[in-house]
């Protein structure tokens, strides 16, 4: 049996771009930040984002129905770390960036390097976390050629602007 140590230790090594992923609605703006996103299709666009069921945001996000998957750029490494942190308030950590709205009102970080605007489709609960399948609904691309991942539990910068720079 694999413990969940192992398995953390492992899915450490499997690098991914990391993202904000927002919300807002009736039951309010919130924000997590996230590697856990990948593509499903193409025919329809969709996307899969987990969240920690544990999550503060987690309820809202389900009342809302709608997200937006903000890509990060290397710059973003503090913003990143906002949303990561359980001590900030929602207005906290939508305060240091300039926001705007795409087709579902989802807040859509200005500076991202993409955006996928989406409407949850489907929602599944496994173990600790929930599987939100999201039909792209716009997508903003930013002309930047500079990601940010995770990776090995630090952040590390892809493109031709290699370095990472931190801001908040």
């Amino acid at each position: 049996m694999i413990d969940s140590q192992q398995f953390r230790n492992g899915m450490a090594l499997l690098g991914g771009a990391v993202s904000v992923i927002t919300t807002d609605g009736e039951a309010g703006r919130f924000g997590f930040t996230a590697s856990a996103v990948c593509s499903v299709t193409d025919n329809p666009p969709t996307l899969l984002v987990c969240m920690n069921r544990s999550s503060y945001a987690n309820a809202h996000f389900k009342a809302n129905k709608v997200l937006c998957v903000n890509v990060l750029t290397g710059a973003h490494q503090g913003l990143s770390g906002d949303f990561a942190n359980r001590d900030m308030t929602s207005d906290e950590r939508f305060a240091s960036h300039g926001w705007s709205t795409l087709e579902t009102g989802a807040p859509a970080l200005d500076e991202a390097l993409v955006n996928f605007d989406c409407r949850i489709s489907d929602i599944h609960e496994i173990g600790s976390h929930t599987v939100f399948y999201c039909q792209i609904a716009d997508i903003r691309l930013s002309g930047t050629d500079h990601g940010l991942v995770y990776f090995n539990r630090a952040y590390h910068c892809l493109g031709q602007t290699q370095q990472c720079v931190a801001k908040g």
